[in-house]
């Protein structure tokens, strides 16, 4: 794309964007443009605030830094590069080992993984790739490691991802400095670039 399909508001303007902006300047350094554009219709901005809050809501032993990484497989499984470079900010601000950071893809053998870990990470994949490829061990396996509540967690970042791999692939946004850098560092050495979200 020459250029994003839709450009991000500015928020000079803006009262309420601007406290969007500083909510997401505390929990990933910037505000993403993908909010940005999204406040073109200010309900729609809002909608996904509140069901972002919920799904990244820690209720059970899904901690923070797993429902990132979990973001970021989901996204590396639809493509969506710039949902990766943030997925993997944030797994990173919120406190994922460096160790796992490093080796992400290659959670299915890498020992600084656990079994739960693996087992939500598989179906994070499974869920993500068109057709979706959930099946009956998959299921199981995830079963025997989260309740319920948890594997609902789980499947919430799933969803909640999928949205955003769509609309920012979608919408072709530009990514943030901050996320390339993000991406670069911790993805750099599978070969991550920003895609069509540089113009």
């Amino acid at each position: 794309m020459k250029k994003p399909l839709v450009s991000p508001k500015s928020g000079d303007s803006d009262p309420e964007l601007q406290a969007l902006i500083l909510f997401y300047e505390e929990t990933l350094g910037f505000c993403p443009n993908s909010v940005k554009t999204m406040h073109h219709r200010p309900r729609i901005a809002y909608a996904f605030i509140e069901m972002n809050k919920a799904v990244m809501e820690n209720q059970g032993k899904v901690s923070s830094a797993l429902k990132r990484m979990i973001a970021y497989i989901s996204s590396n499984a639809a493509g969506c590069r710039y949902c990766q470079a943030h997925a993997i900010r944030a797994a990173e601000r919120y406190g994922a080992e460096q160790e796992k950071l490093q080796n992400i893809w290659n959670y299915q053998s890498h020992p600084a993984f656990s079994a739960a870990e693996r087992a939500a990470l598989d179906f994070a994949h499974a869920a993500s790739v068109i057709p979706n490829s959930v099946d009956d061990k998959i299921a199981e396996n995830l079963r025997a490691h989260w309740n319920e509540g948890e594997i609902v967690e789980i499947s919430g970042v799933v969803a909640l991802f999928g949205y955003l791999n769509r609309w920012n692939d979608s919408m072709g946004t530009e990514i943030e400095k901050g996320a390339i850098e993000s991406g670069e560092k911790l993805l750099g050495t599978k070969k991550w670039t920003p895609g069509k979200h540089t113009y």
